[in-house]
């Protein structure tokens, strides 16, 4: 078996827009790595890299080292599966309410994660999630329609939008999953790799604007999506008995998948990306227009940016590269990282160029630790220019250099807005993307009515399409009705926040997000009062029950981590527009403790920041040092 080095120090983009270095830079170290675990006290160099690991080879091997290693179990599971159906189409057919251990796995890459209800004592009851996939968050009226039906027929009479504008279906029996699956099938949806070691859904801006470059970029977004998904129909053997339901692909992605001039793919085999070990691990995109960061561009692998001439016309984009969340407590050498420049490519190449990348990632990423299997890792070890080396031998040219950006703003969409083609589109916010009850019946009766498209806003949120403008009112009535206000009634503390679902059902929650996030919002507003700050003045608040960050905390103004029961990880120094990294800056707070922490921070905040100097810059000003000090000097809010 051939193999290739892993990778495990922490890499500092190089991009000027990202501002790292302006950040930072007076804790660089010589080994270049950040020490993130204990944030603001500094840096340590990372974990010693070299670690020999497994890959998955193609044709043509670029590079490679040959050394017997050892493989993760995850990876042995993918191999015997014959192409991701065993065990799973076996299990299936039991009686049993749960799957086994590798068909647990094996059901991933299909979209759906087993999960038990953490809440309850005594014996488990076991369900499963299942997640869809669409590319830009699109949502047609028929499969919103469907979805909503099966959330109250099968699941737990909720839908979950999620912060890939996707659905999560919640509760789902063993015994009910084909025909939950074949349901979504068969009425054009998929939950086809939406979980597993392949590329998840792919991100672009939600909002409908009939303008050239976001209809490029959501164009492209769904080539991608295209391009690499799973082609060996195992996901139709097993949910609609082999039964392929048939879509056209634009020629250019039948042809760049096929093409192998530069050895990218497994020939003769039914997965000629993929072959049959898939990625070391999960595969996330964003694509996007200049100035619009509501995808979070620089938490992805892959970020791609539409580059357009004077004219309006999109000419090629800029990639960035290396993005990505997971960490583990107490493990210092795992840490979020933000992408970092790879090069520009005219608009024909994007496909090649995407591929190149996710190969250079199947053949070289670590299979042997799963901690470490993101891409991210790799370019940490790397460095981006030995990365860019090997990528551009499987795209067959050089990167020509990135085209400077404007600055980049966070999105929402919410309210009203003029598409630009005679129609409207409504962004609505949903608090931590949870559908339920009477705002669940209004919003399928709405949609339902006017034979409205929707799109799902990767901020959990939701967007009403081809509204004309003499249903605007009766619409708005009815949403008011159920609770969706506009978002001028909205704060705006929760209009930016985000939460994972966590408990009960995530197995690898240790704290609350969604069902704790409603009530530290409501604190973190009565501390905005007390210390005097404005109604109208807000921070980007994210919440995660676990280190993982699915909601991406790590870009927060302040992120809560999960780090035990009731207690979080306090995370501080993101940006507004999400385009830098924050670091820690209290291990372990109860949740009780709150106030003690925060209210110092938004004090001193109140009273000594410049101009319109958000939180996050505020922080990071400051540095750790002095905002520890802030904490443990404070006395509390001083008489005026």
């Amino acid at each position: 078996m051939t193999t290739s080095f892993g990778a495990s120090g922490a890499a500092v983009p190089n991009d000027p827009k990202l501002q790292i270095a302006k950040a930072l830079g007076n804790f660089k170290t010589a080994s270049n790595s950040l020490f993130l675990l204990d944030g603001y006290r500094g840096f340590r160099k990372s974990a010693p890299c070299g670690t020999s690991v497994v890959r998955a080879v193609s044709e043509n091997v670029k590079s490679s080292t040959s050394v017997d290693q050892k493989r993760s179990k995850v990876e042995i599971i993918k191999e015997k599966s014959n192409f991701i159906r065993y065990p799973l189409n076996e299990d299936l057919l039991t009686d049993a309410p749960n799957l086994s251990d590798d068909s647990t796995q094996v059901i991933k890459f299909h979209g759906s994660y087993q999960q038990y209800n953490r809440d309850e004592r005594g014996s488990r009851s076991y369900s499963f999630m299942l997640r869809t996939k669409n590319p830009c968050g699109k949502v047609s009226n028929k499969l919103y329609l469907v979805m909503d039906d099966l959330a109250d027929q099968f699941g737990i009479g909720t839908l979950r939008l999620t912060t890939r504008q996707t659905f999560q279906l919640h509760g789902v029996l063993k015994k009910n999953l084909k025909t939950v699956m074949s349901s979504i099938i068969k009425n054009m949806g998929s939950t086809l790799g939406a979980c597993g070691d392949l590329n998840r859904n792919v991100l672009a801006p939600a909002a409908p604007f009939q303008r050239k470059n976001y209809l490029f970029a959501q164009e492209t977004a769904e080539n991608i999506a295209a391009l690499l998904t799973p082609q060996s129909g195992f996901y139709y053997d097993v949910w609609v008995d082999g039964e392929k339901i048939v879509s056209a692909e634009p020629p250019e992605v039948v042809a760049a998948r096929n093409d192998n001039l530069h050895g990218t793919n497994f020939p003769d085999s039914p997965e000629p990306i993929y072959g049959t070990q898939f990625l070391p691990r999960k595969f996330k995109i964003a694509v996007t227009v200049p100035t619009d960061n509501s995808v979070d561009l620089f938490t992805n692998d892959i970020g791609v940016v539409v580059v357009s001439d004077p004219n309006g016309e999109p000419q090629g984009f800029n990639i960035y590269v290396g993005g990505g969340m997971g960490r583990t407590h107490r493990i210092e050498s795992t840490f979020p990282r933000l992408a970092e420049p790879l090069g520009y490519v005219p608009k024909a190449d994007i496909l090649y160029a995407v591929k190149a990348i996710v190969v250079t990632q199947r053949e070289n990423g670590r299979r042997d630790d799963r901690r470490y299997s993101r891409m991210k890792y790799l370019l940490s070890s790397w460095g981006i220019e030995k990365f860019r080396s090997v990528v551009e031998q499987y795209y067959g040219k050089k990167f020509e250099p990135c085209h400077d950006l404007p600055e980049w703003e966070f999105k929402s969409y919410l309210g009203w807005h003029d598409q630009g083609d005679g129609v409207l589109f409504c962004g609505l916010h949903v608090d931590n993307g949870r559908i339920k009850g009477t705002m669940k019946t209004t919003l399928r009766e709405i949609i339902e009515k006017y034979n409205l498209n929707v799109r799902i806003t990767p901020n959990q949120n939701l967007i009403l399409c081809d509204i004309q403008e003499a249903w605007k009112q009766p619409i708005t009535t009815a949403l008011a009705q159920c609770g969706l206000q506009q978002p001028e009634h909205v704060d705006p503390l929760n209009v930016t926040a985000m939460a994972c679902p966590a408990l009960p059902l995530c197995p690898l929650a240790i704290a609350e997000a969604e069902r704790g996030a409603p009530d530290i919002l409501k604190r973190v507003r009565a501390m905005f009062e007390k210390v005097g700050l404005q109604h109208n003045e807000s921070v980007v608040i994210r919440f995660t029950g676990c280190p993982n960050g699915c909601a991406r905390p790590y870009m927060a103004e302040l992120g809560l981590v999960g780090s035990g029961p009731n207690a979080y990880q306090i995370w501080v120094g993101g940006t507004p527009n999400q385009t830098l990294l924050a670091k820690v800056l209290f291990d372990k707070v109860k949740i009780q403790d709150l106030e003690k922490v925060l209210e110092p921070l938004f004090y001193n905040w109140k009273c000594l920041r410049v101009s319109n100097e958000s939180f996050g810059e505020f922080t990071n000003r400051m540095g750790g040092e002095k905002l520890h000090e802030m904490v443990d000097k404070w006395d509390g809010v001083m008489a005026a």
